[in-house]
């Protein structure tokens, strides 16, 4: 009932006999996946990935924040969530005038409200010079679009993979990573990520760009971790967790989130005494310590 009343609230100041545009439209996302395939699903399948989506509510959202992009935007997004983050070591995000390109790593609790959190500080302590490498469906956010070099590894974007990666960490922008790829599991009873990816070494590395490792905490549903652990036992490859990640947000409005910024780790650390796999898993236990 909170939680209906919150969005009551929200949606109050549209006049909701004005017609409101979508960005988010699950027919024209299956489409541009599926192509002539996608007219085979049945209707009863994309009326229940709207209400999972919550595409109603996302898209009256979308068209109040149209006229907001970047920083803006998240930090939008962070009031719209009613959101409160607690900051610890706020003081060892390095000046915004020092003349060097970092790279911002973070665990993955939630899957996308921590990236909105997390984006919102970065942007606004950087005047907006920073860049997600994300899922390329979040292009579709006209706000946050801007501020990201969307990846698609499995569509035919995939063979771009590498040199868009590249790109990002050429450009004369920050670069804010959660090396996991996908938001955290439970792990033996623990919210954990999975493990990190290395290419945020090897690039840092590549470009001479510090890395500042932080950690947010939160966490998602019991039901959304119990989907995950069983789809994996079963063996199923397409991430269906992926799917619920919204409601999961919605699930989160309201919450109170530490996040905890560490002390730079220099490039020049991540020598050949240990692989970049290595290094990868010693950055991803000092984001843990925190």
């Amino acid at each position: 009932m909170k939680r209906f009343r919150y969005f009551c609230k929200l949606l109050a100041p549209y006049n909701m006999s004005e017609k409101v545009e979508k960005t988010i439209d699950i027919d024209v996302i299956l489409k541009s996946k599926m192509g002539d395939k996608a007219r085979f699903v049945p209707h009863f399948v994309t009326a229940w990935l709207k209400h999972i989506v919550h595409q109603d509510e996302v898209n009256a959202f979308l068209w109040r924040s149209r006229n907001l992009t970047g920083t803006e935007w998240l930090e939008e997004c962070v009031r719209y969530l009613d959101m409160t983050l607690e900051i610890e070591g706020k003081e060892n995000l390095p000046d915004k005038d020092d003349g060097k390109l970092y790279t911002f790593v973070s665990n993955h609790p939630l899957g996308g409200a921590d990236g909105v959190a997390l984006g919102a500080i970065i942007g606004r302590h950087y005047d907006s010079n920073f860049r997600y490498l994300v899922n390329d469906l979040l292009m579709n956010l006209p706000g946050l679009a801007p501020l990201c070099i969307g990846i698609n590894k499995t569509g035919a974007q995939s063979r771009n993979f590498p040199a868009m990666v590249e790109a990002g960490f050429q450009s004369d922008m920050h670069m804010l990573m959660f090396p996991a790829g996908l938001c955290s599991r439970k792990i033996n009873g623990e919210i954990h990520d999975l493990p990190w990816k290395k290419t945020f070494i090897s690039k840092s590395v590549q470009y001479q760009r510090d890395v500042v490792p932080i950690h947010f905490g939160g966490q998602n549903s019991n039901f959304f971790y119990a989907l995950a652990n069983v789809c994996k036992r079963l063996g199923i490859k397409f991430n269906i967790a992926m799917l619920f990640l919204v409601d999961e947000m919605y699930k989160n409005v309201h919450k109170t989130f530490k996040v905890k910024i560490g002390k730079p780790i220099p490039w020049q650390t991540f020598d050949k005494t240990k692989t970049p796999m290595e290094w990868a898993n010693f950055v991803q236990k000092r984001v843990y310590e925190l």
